[in-house]
Parts: C-alpha cells; structure tokens; sequence
C-alpha cells in the first residue's frame, strides 16, 4: 500500500494541522509521527528555516524523530497499563467494598438482657456514673477506625463529650461500615477511666456492648465536613448557622452566653432589682427616628423598640429599681465588626440615686458577673479554652470626663478624616474612641458627654449645663459595651427637651407623668450583651456572641 506524504515546516508549520499538504505543514516531525504513525511507507517530507521547497526528511533526522517517537510510546503504554491496572484494582475494591456491605447487613445486634439495666444518663453526669452500665445518646463528632475490630466514637450531646469503644462484632455491622460524623446513635456500655498514657475528655470512655443508629448523616460529597471547614467564607458559614453552631468554639461562645446571663440574673437577685419584661412593639422612639425599623400594627405606624429604658422609669414608684434582659432593634446601616440589627440589651434603672451611684453601680456589676464566671466550673473550663489569656481588669475603673477625652486623642494627633482635630461638641467615632481605649488598655468610664450629642432625656451636669451626667463604660478591644445616664426628672425640663429635639409630647405621656406623679432622682444604662462577650471571649465580632445574628444584608436563617 503506498504510504502518504507528510509535510513539517519548521519555520511556519503548526501541530495542531494535519501535515497531508504543505499549506497544512505540521511545525515538528516529532509530531508527523505522532498523528500518522511510524509507518516505513510514509514519506517525511521537511522544509527548514530559509529554505523555499519541501525535501525528504535526512535519515540521521528521521532516526533520532523515530527513537523519541519509540520511547514516548512506551511511557505512553505504560502509563495506559498502570491507569488500566488502578482502574480494575478500584473495580476490585469497589466489588469487595460491596460484598463487604452485603455480608454487614447479615449481622445484627442484640442487647444482652443478661447484662445489668443500663441508667440513661448525659454525658456531663458521666464521671458520677463510672463502673456502672449507662446508655447514652448523642451525635457522633468525630470518628476513628482502628482496624477491622476497633472503632472510637467521640459522642457529643450538649453537656459534654464521651469516647466509646467499639470492639469485635459491633464494628462488623452494616451501621459501624457507614456511620459518619453528625449521625446520631445510641450506646450502652460502661464508663472506665483510661489506661495510663492515654487521654480521652474527663479521662474516661465507654467501653460499648450494644450500640444502635437513631439517625444517619449523609457521608462522601454531602458529609458534614464537606460543607463546613475552618476554612470556609464566613457568608458559607452564616448561610450554615444551624450547622457551624455544633462546632466546638461556637457551642462553648453560646454555654458562655448562658453562664453570663446567669451571672448578670444573680447581680440583680443580690442587689434587690427586679425584673420585668417590657414591649418590644412600640410608638414612640429613644435613641433617634433613623435607626427605627418601622411596621404596621393594625393600620397604625409602629416600630421595634430601640430600648425598654422609658418603661423601666415607669416601673419604679410600683416595684423599685428594675432591670430586663430584652432584645432590641436598630436598623443602623452599620457594617462593622461590633454592630447587629438585633441584640440581647441588659438594661436596668435604679431610683434615688446619684450620678456615682450609677457609676459604681456599674463597675460593681462588671466585676461581680466576673467573679461568678470564673468561680463557676464550667466558666473556668470554657474562659480556658475560649480566651486563656484573659487578664482581669483592676478596681477601681478609671473615671474619664469627655473634655479629657478630647485632649487625649489631640495629644496623640489623633484627628479627624480632615486632618482637623476634634473638638468639644465632636461625637468621637469608634476608631478614635477604640484607639484611645486599646493604647489606655484598661476598661474606662467616659463621664460627661455634652448634650447636644446625647439623648432628650440625659440629665445635665449642675456645674457646667453643657454637659450631662452621662457615661459610655469602653472596654479594650471592642469600644464601647454600656452606655448610660442619669434621667431629666424635673418635668419642664423633659418638655423643653421634646421640643429641642422637634419631638411631640404627645404619645410620651406615660413617661412624661412620671415627673408628675412623684419625680425622683433616677438614672440606668443598657449593656450589650454581645459586645460584652466579645470582649470578655476575645471574638473578633458580636456575630460569633449570638445564636443567628441580624445585622444589615442578613435575615436568614
């Protein structure tokens, strides 16, 4: 058969052409072989730089082409011959994996009734419960298989986390070959202290005898860990909020959450003030109608409370000084790190007190939620692994007027974007402020701001009534956590303010009267609870201090 003539020019060839005529000249001969074979017939016909006419292929050329073509196909037939072995090696795996699974699902487990009734028990009861037979249940958080014969199953169930050891025909089951991370299971067994040289939490595990799946999680492409890493954007893991929380950070932020709440319940039950539960639907404002989220409640305007401060005053003449653990709601167009549409607001207000009262009432406050964290077991546990480093703050406070906050931040040429410095009437920003907080480094009571920057209702100082008796407690890292003040309690001095502030009188009669009825000295504050614990756990933002954070783009889920 005759052979066919194949063109390679040098110069202006192309590989990716044919090399069946010379205007579709391939550029290499190495190729020509590649497309057309090592077949004797052919005819290589090559043009070289400068030349003008195709010619016949020198033979010590053709040699040197026809040895690389060789030993490329001989890489290439090996390469094809060990992908074609991993490939039936894979089958062979896939089969007896399968086999495997089948023979699994002829085995099935039985309780042995001769054993003693297990007590069902959680896992934070587990060490009062050891050489005693249990059952617990809980999601499987982390899984090693050691062996054909052996299998630990970390066991979490909210109070704690458990090892159990599975041995012999209990991992045979079709279960034990596909179980995965987040299913949900069953185990009975008893509780023994590990072996010298070997760590487990509490150091002890459950040694299993009987064991049954409750809930399978989905494993390979739809596993757990596969949707969630610590790599993740931290959009993936808001859009996964119901799944992240079961990590062990943000479960160990949220037992905090619980424990200072706690705390913050104990201050107010050994300082004699009660708690009430304001609306959270309201028709009146308190910190400015632009952070109002509005709604309609029956065909009339209503808004989401800002704060529950002005029903607090109203409760003092009935049951004294008061205090609420309510959420409220400020549609700021804030994206920071320390800001949230919707927060959980500790708030109290206290009568017949002075401008130091409140001050000392709220560095006691602090202090005394401290000490109960870190004499609780639980809160040294989890202050230990969530801030180690945390150092706490000496007493007294230190107590700084507005003015000199202002001198501070012109001494260390801290200015405005302008470059222009701040001055007396300036509301200082977050960056400054947190600046002048972090350099300082210790917590600050920041007295006295001036009225025109604060709300209607702040109290002015007696001895200079451009300032009122108000405070901003800033702590380092965070900024700001509580901001307070003592109350107008003289009743034309509150109607003067609602008009100096263009609002209407009108729907605050209720607060109003309370000047009316019996006024007294009185004053409160509000703590956010999130900023609180981003100071106190070191979290880069209040969103990791909530359950679901809402702040500004974010409703779900």
């Amino acid at each position: 058969m005759a052979g066919k003539k194949i063109y390679v020019d040098e110069q202006a060839g192309n590989d990716a052409k044919t090399g069946l005529s010379a205007v579709d000249a391939l550029a290499s001969a190495l190729r020509a072989l590649e497309l057309h074979g090592n077949d004797a017939a052919n005819e290589l016909l090559v043009r070289k730089a400068g030349e003008k006419d195709f010619k016949p292929i020198a033979a010590s050329a053709l040699k040197k082409v026809q040895k690389k073509y060789e030993a490329d196909q001989k890489k290439l037939a090996a390469k094809a011959a060990k992908q074609a072995a991993t490939a039936d090696a894979a089958k062979a795996k896939e089969a007896e994996e399968a086999r495997r699974l089948e023979e699994a699902k002829k085995i099935v487990l039985v309780e042995d009734k001769a054993l003693p009734q297990a007590m069902k028990i959680k896992i934070g009861k587990a060490t009062a419960s050891r050489d005693v037979r249990v059952t617990v249940s809980g999601w499987v958080h982390r899984l090693r298989v050691q062996g054909k014969d052996m299998m630990f199953v970390v066991l979490r169930d909210g109070t704690g986390f458990l090892q159990c050891v599975l041995t012999g025909r209990l991992c045979h089951t079709y279960d034990a070959l596909t179980l995965s991370t987040e299913s949900t299971i069953q185990v009975f067994g008893t509780i023994k202290k590990v072996p010298a040289g070997k760590n487990a939490p509490d150091g002890h595990e459950l040694i299993v005898d009987y064991w049954k799946v409750l809930g399978k999680a989905p494993s390979g492409d739809d596993a757990f860990t596969n949707k969630l890493n610590k790599d993740s954007n931290p959009d993936v893991l808001l859009d996964n909020r119901h799944l992240t929380i079961r990590g062990e950070t943000a479960s160990a932020v949220l037992k905090m959450r619980a424990l200072v709440l706690q705390a913050f319940r104990a201050f107010y039950q050994s300082t004699g003030v009660t708690e009430v539960n304001p609306p959270l639907m309201v028709q009146t404002q308190v910190e400015g109608g632009s952070t109002l989220f509005s709604f309609k409640y029956y065909g009339e305007d209503a808004y989401l409370t800002q704060s529950s401060q002005l029903y607090l005053e109203t409760v003092l003449p009935s049951i004294g000084d008061a205090y609420t653990i309510s959420e409220s709601f400020r549609a700021e167009k804030s994206h920071t790190r320390r800001h949230l549409s919707q927060y959980t607001h500790i708030e109290g207000e206290l009568g017949f007190i002075t401008f130091d009262d409140l001050l000392d009432h709220l560095e006691q406050m602090i202090t005394f939620v401290l000490d109960y964290v870190f004499a609780d077991e639980l809160g040294k546990t989890l202050m230990a692994e969530l801030n180690p480093d945390f150092q706490r703050p000496k007493t007294p406070f230190r107590r700084m007027k507005y003015v000199d906050a202002i001198a501070w931040l012109k001494e260390h040429k801290i200015t405005k974007e302008d470059g222009t410095s701040y001055e007396f009437g300036d509301d200082i920003p977050e960056a400054p402020e947190r600046r002048m907080t972090d350099t300082i480094g210790e917590p600050i009571l920041l007295t006295r701001f001036p009225a025109e920057i604060k709300a209607f209702y702040m109290k002015r100082c007696g001895d200079d009534k451009r300032v009122t008796e108000s405070v901003d407690v800033l702590m380092p890292g965070v900024g700001e956590i509580v901001g307070g003040s003592m109350r107008i309690a003289d009743h034309d001095e509150l109607i003067a303010a609602y008009h100096r502030e263009g609002l209407d009188p009108a729907p605050y009669y209720w607060y109003t009267e309370q000047r009316k009825f019996g006024t007294c000295e009185h004053g409160g504050y509000g703590l956010g609870l999130e900023r609180f614990l981003a100071w106190l756990l070191n979290r880069y933002t209040v969103r990791e201090c909530c359950l679901y954070p809402r702040f500004m783009g974010r409703c779900t889920p």
